[in-house]
């Protein structure tokens, strides 16, 4: 069984496939967490379920590893519910009332009931165990059995309780717009490390994902736990490290600026925060999550297609037979889905006017969209396109006939950024245009694509015709709008993908991938900043998911030269897309190309669906390796990037993974015939050599 509840130990046990997750209901009612690790059974951990007192000042030291911890009485530690009811009264007194288990979409979960001892709150923890992958799904249901108002002023999905170790040590991720997904990591002294935003979004400057290990750990062995949340908006996660040696991580909602009034008979349900153990490293940490996304998150296990997007061929500039030009050279390289960009529709000749007028730009379009449509599918393309419904410009005709329906306070200025003001999408009347505009767009086109672009954070939060005591749920009212917007038009048009972006990879997060199939992980295409970019991104995100161009060099960006194969072999590790210019590309390019795309697809299935592995062993060479590996550990692919040669020094062979120990493979491009055990061991040979050198091996069995 994968929920045990032992009656005489009062103790909760969650087994997955290779941990177990435990807590008990302590002499106060509470729920004590006891073990989070290696398989254990109940009885080893009852003797834990003990009170703990330091001194009057620490008079209850156990209830720093709570399991969901109620402010109130003499807690003084990160809260997980802290709200304010309708008389004043600002603590909370809750204890254990009852437990169910029950199935939530075939998995297993307990659901726990606590009760305020006075007040008629009660919220309901929720477990749902995904054992094949050693997680948890945790989360909070906050319900309001009386008539009488309550403020939440903070809920948090869950607390995550680490195991003491000696050190710990926290790995997440920070960046800026063209910067995305760097990875960092500290040691925990006592006191709280906040990882957050309070933009309105997810964030590029952090990410909704923690991991946290005793310093030792490798991509390749030690014990890691995580935790990754499941929210589009204002996040927070607090690692918290007590005097007392207790480390707790509390994630969910930001409680910045925010409140949710709970009316009479409301429940209020958190977004899911997935907490896991891994025994093998970083990198199992990566490959557990990304088997969770493919079996429980995304809303498609389609592959992912080859994609064409014009914004850096056209960008603004857009027309019908310039784009018709790019799709028939885009056919020739076998490119599978061509994507119009930003600048179709309105007068949006510019960034600074036009958006919000969704309508097609006559001018560009003189036989409208259906023109340029049929002819991509002529070519044997899919047809995508780009919106960016959340946003307006003052200089278009939605936001003169609509000023009110920005956020905006009346005695303040509207901070325009990138010429934008934000919609107020969980009004009524927005939300509802949103979903007519789009229903009509994919309705009148045959359209299978959708990128969805939302390139502006959250200022003046006033929500106009909102009540006043309600103006700080702004946060959590545009996400939910987000995701019914998102959920209504997938269940109308279950046959269009859609592709979640904002301003590069500022909403990635497992909320959001509920509903999408891909993300734009950053706006800066460069090969070799990708590298990083997308191993910051594998950490928590699976290669699918990602989508990556093939752009110029030199790069706008750096300014960088790299040639087409580095290029190629970088866009190569998620999804492929191509983001040049074609139409000043010479046939030769093109057909240099449309060999790379045939060898993407030939391999695809392994990238998009296999076993990722982050090989280290080189790095401190300069080197990036990265293979891809089927379940059968059969057929496999390695890619592997050089930054620079020193002193003209050769390479270490580099050990590949996941392959049968005992079976033959051959390596396409390298002569004889290899086992499993000494390419593992010995490893292969990498022909690297000058600055910014790569090279991709398929790695099968032999027949």
């Amino acid at each position: 069984m994968t929920i045990q509840y032992h009656e005489g130990h009062r103790i909760f046990a969650i087994h997955t496939q290779n941990s177990s997750y435990v807590f008990g209901i302590n002499e106060q009612g509470g729920l004590q967490h006891l073990h989070w690790g290696e398989q254990v059974r109940i009885e080893d951990c009852a003797p834990l379920l003990r009170p703990r007192s330091h001194s009057s000042f620490d008079a209850e030291v156990h209830s720093e590893v709570e399991e969901y911890s109620f402010w109130g009485g003499v807690r003084y530690s990160e809260p997980s519910l802290k709200a304010r009811l309708h008389d004043g009264v600002r603590t909370l007194t809750v204890s254990y009332d009852s437990h169910r288990i029950e199935q939530r979409d075939g998995q297993d979960t307990l659901i726990i009931v606590m009760k305020d001892h006075v007040y008629s709150l009660e919220t309901e923890l929720s477990y749902r165990v995904i054992p094949a992958f050693d997680l948890i799904e945790r989360q909070a249901r906050i319900v309001n059995r009386g008539e009488a108002d309550i403020v939440l002023e903070s809920a948090q999905s869950a607390a995550w309780v680490i195991p003491y170790m000696a050190d710990y040590r926290l790995t997440h991720v920070t960046g800026k717009w063209s910067g995305e997904f760097q990875l960092r990591s500290t040691f925990l002294s006592e006191g709280k490390k906040l990882l957050e935003s309070r933009r309105g979004f997810t964030d590029s400057h952090s990410n909704p994902w923690f991991a946290i290990d005793n310093g030792t750990a490798t991509e390749e062995s030690g014990q890691v736990w995580f935790g990754a949340l499941a929210w589009s908006g204002n996040w927070k996660i607090t690692a918290e490290k007590t005097v007392f040696e207790h480390v707790r991580v509390t994630g969910g909602i930001h409680d910045f600026d925010s409140e949710w009034v709970l009316g009479g008979g409301e429940a209020f349900d958190t977004p899911v925060f997935v907490g896991g153990y891994a025994a093998g490293g970083f990198g199992g940490m990566s490959r557990q999550l990304h088997g969770y996304q493919y079996a429980e998150v995304l809303p498609s296990d389609k592959p992912r297609k080859v994609l064409y997007n014009s914004w850096e061929a056209t960008y603004f500039d857009v027309n019908a037979k310039d784009q018709m030009a790019l799709a028939e050279r885009a056919a020739r390289m076998g490119v599978e889905l061509f994507v119009v960009d930003d600048g179709w529709f309105g007068q949006r000749n510019h960034d600074r006017a036009g958006l919000g007028d969704w309508f097609v730009n006559r001018d560009k379009f003189p036989n409208g969209l259906g023109e340029l449509i049929d002819r991509v599918h002529e070519l044997g393309m899919d047809f995508g396109i780009w919106v960016e419904p959340e946003a307006v410009n003052p200089d278009s005709d939605l936001y003169r006939k609509h000023p009110d329906w920005v956020y905006h306070f009346e005695s303040r200025e509207r901070s325009e950024l990138r010429n934008q003001l934000l919609l107020n999408i969980s009004k009524p009347e927005v939300k509802a245009y949103i979903l007519q505009f789009m229903t009509e767009l994919l309705e009148n086109h045959d359209i299978q694509f959708i990128k969805w672009d939302m390139n502006r954070t959250v200022t003046e939060p006033g929500m106009n015709g909102h009540p006043l005591h309600k103006q700080k749920e702004i946060w959590i009212r545009h996400v939910q709008s987000l995701y019914e917007i998102w959920d209504e038009l997938r269940a109308r048009f279950p046959q269009v993908a859609f592709e979640t972006c904002a301003g590069g990879g500022a909403r990635i997060d497992l909320g959001i991938f509920r509903y999408a199939d891909q993300s734009w992980p950053s706006d800066n295409t460069d090969a070799f900043d990708r590298l990083s970019i997308q191993e910051g991104f594998s950490y928590t995100y699976a290669p699918r998911m990602m989508t990556c161009w093939v752009t110029e060099s030199p790069t706008g960006m750096n300014r960088r030269h790299v040639s087409l194969k580095y290029r190629f072999h970088s866009a190569m590790m998620g999804t492929l897309g191509i983001g040049s210019n074609l139409n000043e590309w010479s046939d030769e390019l093109i057909a240099e190309s449309g060999e790379f795309v045939r060898q993407y697809k030939a391999i695809r299935h392994l990238v998009q669906f296999g076993s990722q592995f982050r090989l280290s062993s080189l790095k401190h060479k300069g080197v990036t390796a990265v293979q891809y590996v089927d379940d059968q550990g059969v057929d496999s692919v390695l890619f592997a990037f050089l930054h620079s040669q020193r002193l003209g020094e050769p390479l270490p062979r580099l050990q590949l993974t996941g392959l049968q120990p005992d079976a033959s493979y051959i390596v396409e491009g390298v002569e004889g015939k290899w086992s499993g055990r000494a390419l593992m061991n010995i490893g292969v040979e990498l022909p690297l050599r000058g600055d910014f050198d790569s090279v991709m091996y398929r790695i099968r069995l032999a027949d």
